[in-house]
């Protein structure tokens, strides 16, 4: 195997982009001070999970759901030699980071919807409780999911951080991406400016 590129620009700067508007909306949930942030945060967060569903169908090869995304056989699989200390090498995502990802994003939308409802007032206490519950659920697989990330690393000898960040890590040369779609950062940015503001007014 070589060092390759796997992850294109959207999806690692969407990637980071959520982090950061997750790490904002977090901390600011709490204060009537902070609330056009927290606001503002958590629309960012919903627009960039509808850009990264749709790069999911139309994107690069390894940033498609159906290139990780498999049967719950497959995840077993995986984690049996996660544990067994020797790990399946995949190229992308592993078929349990695949299923966190769709987890991930089902409840960052359900997260942002059900706080969109409760800014908007448009029911009662139920609502606001049902978004924080949602949003400790997934602060919770958030965590599960840097954990996996920290002992995957481990187990793989490869940067899996780092791989988000430069794009590159270990593969066959023919599961390499032609390109970076640099062309769609700006269409990124622009959609998720937008929205943002639209889901914010």
């Amino acid at each position: 195997m070589k060092t390759i590129t796997v992850w294109d620009w959207p999806v690692r700067a969407g990637h980071w982009l959520l982090v950061g508007s997750f790490i904002v909306a977090w901390v600011t949930g709490e204060s009537e001070r902070w609330r056009l942030v927290h606001v503002l945060s958590g629309s960012l967060m919903a627009s960039l999970i509808v850009f990264r569903v749709l790069w999911g169908l139309v994107g690069t090869r390894h940033a498609r759901f159906a290139s990780f995304v498999r049967g719950p056989g497959a995840v077993v699989n995986y984690l049996r030699s996660l544990l067994a200390g020797h790990p399946e090498h995949h190229t992308g995502h592993n078929p349990a980071g695949g299923w966190a990802i769709v987890a991930l994003l089902g409840l960052g939308l359900l997260g942002a919807a059900t706080g969109w409802g409760a800014y908007q007032e448009l029911s009662g206490e139920w609502l606001e409780e049902l978004h924080e519950g949602v949003v400790h659920a997934m602060l919770l697989l958030v965590v599960v999911h840097v954990a996996a990330v920290v002992l995957s690393s481990r187990l793989h000898h490869e940067n899996l951080t780092r791989a988000m960040l430069t794009g590159r890590k270990l593969g066959a040369p023919g599961e390499a991406i032609a390109g970076t779609r640099a062309w769609a950062l700006p269409v990124l940015l622009l959609w998720a400016a937008t929205a943002t503001w639209w889901l914010a007014r």
